[in-house]
């Protein structure tokens, strides 16, 4: 056994997953180093393009302070605390470009709003190009960051920041692996080209995301705001989108049709290579009203985690995942639901890759 080998099973042995949380310990109190850990928490602080409500560039933060609040047990992966699971510290050249250019976007986007006068366009005319170099900066960062992390043979999840921020990963995966499905959380689509003229919104991620050729199906789960332009692409695209949207969902559930059998036929729709893409917004926005944009109707907590053990269960392989539009809001009940998805999406992450062993399941 290694040096490190021998440290890491000390820090195991030593620490008390019952005690409360180490505020000098790691995301959810751990010991855990990133350099230890099996799965890494990548946060990215960035909220240019939110086009209604700031506060998700500070979701990874107010994540991190909630995480001490939560149980470390879970029926199912009563073990799943020993995985090694570490958040990386926040990059500040990230967080001050986002910090720099959110009130320029939000002043632009004020501008699109008042129908363009004239006398502001040489002010404005020019933000979308400036935001979309620095939207390629940061795709950039991330894909270097997240590919060094998966080629050192970590797990890893991206905690946003808005919806844009998550594409520096695909490409990372997208080189790594030949074909995979997106599966995504969501109240909206975000299938808008360029929305508002930015190349890189929150509201273009799905757009950005199939324009690789390795997406080869996005499905999507609990959509209930979307545009004509949107629909229309989704029924132009031969199957290659699956909306599995709020109106459908609850027409199951009227209909007497049980959580599982809905689930079963989102399932039917994956390979076996799967990526999770969870905007918070996609769940009943009781459990995230600080979110950027929220939609009344949406997802149960444990109709969201079930279906995700439902995946892994089916023996279906989280490649990535990320979680995004947590912002911290009025009171700190957005963070907690938060940590708690992000503690469930880690470890079924984990288990999909045969990292931890689930009840019911067997190690490959």
């Amino acid at each position: 056994m290694s040096k490190a080998d021998t440290a890491l099973a000390k820090k195991i042995e030593s620490f008390d997953p019952n005690a409360l949380g180490d505020a000098a310990g790691g995301l959810f109190g751990l010991p855990f180093t990133p350099e230890e850990a099996q799965v890494v928490v990548v946060p990215v602080p960035w909220e240019v393009t939110v086009s209604y409500r700031a506060g998700t560039a500070e979701g990874p933060a107010a994540i991190r302070e909630a995480s001490l609040q939560v149980d470390l047990y879970d029926p199912d992966l009563p073990n799943a605390w020993k995985l090694g699971l570490a958040m990386e510290e926040h990059d500040e050249t990230i967080a001050a470009a986002s910090r720099q250019l959110r009130p320029l976007a939000a002043d632009y986007i004020g501008w699109l709003e008042e129908g363009q006068p004239e006398a502001e366009h040489k002010k404005f005319g020019g933000v979308p190009d400036q935001v979309t170099a620095e939207g390629e900066k940061m795709l950039k960062w991330l894909k270097d960051k997240t590919g060094a992390l998966l080629d050192a043979g970590k797990g890893v999840v991206v905690l946003g920041g808005d919806h844009s921020t998550p594409l520096g990963y695909l490409h990372a995966l997208a080189e790594r692996h030949d074909e995979f499905a997106i599966l995504q959380f969501d109240a909206h689509c975000d299938l808008r080209p360029a929305y508002e003229g930015f190349k890189y919104s929150h509201a273009s991620i799905m757009y950005n995301a199939l324009e690789l050729p390795q997406v080869k199906k996005l499905v999507q789960v609990g959509i209930r705001d979307y545009c004509q332009q949107e629909a229309e692409l989704i029924e132009t695209s031969n199957g290659r989108v699956a909306l599995f949207g709020q109106r459908f969902l609850s027409d199951e559930k009227f209909g007497k049709k049980s959580w599982k059998k809905v689930c079963g036929k989102i399932i039917a729709q994956l390979p076996k290579k799967v990526y999770i893409s969870f905007d918070i917004d996609g769940l009943d926005p009781k459990l995230c009203p600080g979110t950027g944009t929220p939609v009344p109707g949406g997802l149960e907590f444990e109709e969201a985690t079930y279906l995700l053990r439902a995946i892994v269960r089916a023996g279906i392989t989280i490649i990535g995942c990320d979680l995004n539009e947590v912002a911290p809001g009025d009171t700190e009940w957005n963070a907690i639901v938060g940590a708690r998805l992000l503690y469930q999406l880690s470890n079924w992450m984990a288990v999909s890759q045969g990292r931890l062993v689930a009840k019911g399941m067997h190690a490959e």
